[in-house]
């Protein structure tokens, strides 16, 4: 089998770029390249290969590893394969470039690293003769992480039941039993146009969005900042963009903002929305609220007491988890009942750079870890 470097340079050299990012028709758009480069492997690697369909041209890679007694557990390796685009989309993108102990290429570290890693691990499994032989190991390869997590929904709504899912992210090694979840929100104020030359007669709803905003970023912010989680601290909300009016003459009839807000276990998209119109009818402001997002993405938080997730602290030498601000298909498979934690190689401060890179010790790391985790099972 190829190294783990070599695996990922040539998933690097695959562009599977989510859909959302880039031109229909454009022919680096989609996972369906890098799902049937892995499926060759899966085929000469002797698992059985299973494909998803979630959207035309576009479905979950399913590689199972069977075991060779009755299976009574089941294990999920759970990394997408879509990558983001880039401001500039230039073919280097796409060419793997090693350097000072880092492979540099878009996907390096989100989430094609741990592809790589989570790959050789079941291929050394599948090699090894302490192959496990009551647990299932199944290799999920996931669509649309980057946009809409429609690969892991689509995934849960087939009734899939594991017992434990490591879904691949770069969290620099550490076992991350809890994120945060996250809001898109569209708030919009409603006034009355007139012409420049008499405002009076108008009502300028630029100016009561103003209002709105600073309160978001001011009192709303500061009460959000008194709850606390102890692995991911206090909620956060963020007023993304601003859109109002048509020119300078007349008085806007019209605003909208676009809202960011990063939730905690405990807090609900309803939670968030009833506290968010509180707060806005006890200052006397008037906005239209409504979710800017097919569909949110939840918190999670996995019990770290779990055997199978104490079994994998120690294996990474960790005595507690962690948790991160970020949110991933974790969320999704944790709320359809499959215990969810991540992990995987790379630094999420380079994921979506335009110079994406992961270093080559951790990738090798990542993988040796994953393999004598998956070994522990037999």
């Amino acid at each position: 089998m190829p190294s783990c470097k070599s695996l990922l340079r040539e998933l690097i050299a695959i562009p599977s770029v989510n859909p959302a990012f880039l031109p229909s028709g454009d022919p680096r758009t989609g996972e369906a390249a890098v799902a049937e480069f892995l499926a060759e492997q899966a085929a000469r690697a002797g698992f059985a290969v299973e494909r998803q369909t979630v959207f035309p041209g576009r479905a979950n890679l399913l590689a199972r590893l069977t075991p060779s007694g009755k299976v009574r557990q089941r294990i999920l390796l759970a990394p997408h394969l879509d990558t983001v685009g880039s401001n500039v989309m230039s073919p280097e993108l796409f060419q793997p470039v090693e350097k000072n102990g880092r492979l540099h290429g878009r996907g390096a570290c989100d989430t094609k690293g741990s592809v790589a890693a989570m790959w050789t691990a079941l291929t050394r499994v599948a090699e090894s003769a302490k192959r496990p032989r009551e647990t299932e190991i199944i290799f999920v390869g996931l669509v649309d992480e980057e946009n809409g997590q429609s690969g892991s929904r689509a995934l849960v709504a087939s009734g899939l039941k594991a017992d434990l899912a490591i879904v691949g992210e770069p969290t620099c090694l550490r076992v991350v039993t809890a994120h945060k979840g996250d809001l898109w929100l569209r708030l919009e104020t409603r006034g009355k146009a007139a012409h420049g030359a008499r405002p009076d007669l108008g009502r300028n709803a630029v100016l009561e969005m103003a209002r709105v905003v600073e309160l978001l970023e001011t009192d709303y912010a500061a009460a959000l900042r008194k709850r606390e989680h102890a692995l991911l601290g206090h909620p956060t909300v963020n007023v993304g963009s601003i859109h109002g009016g048509t020119q300078p003459n007349i008085v806007p009839a019209h605003c909208v903002i676009s809202v960011d807000r990063r939730t905690i276990p405990g807090e609900t998209e309803a939670s968030v929305r009833r506290e968010i119109k509180a707060l806005l009818r006890q200052h006397g402001l008037r906005a239209t609220l409504t979710s800017d997002k097919l569909a949110p993405c939840e918190p999670m938080e996995t019990a770290a007491g779990l055997p199978l997730i104490q079994q994998f602290l120690t294996q990474a030498g960790q005595t507690e988890p962690v948790g991160v601000h970020y949110f991933c298909d974790a969320s999704v498979l944790s709320g359809g009942g499959i215990p969810s934690i991540v992990f995987g190689p790379g630094d999420i401060a380079q994921a979506h750079t335009a110079d994406e890179w992961i270093s080559l010790r951790s990738l090798d790391r990542a993988a040796a870890l994953l393999t004598t985790f998956l070994r522990s099972l037999a």
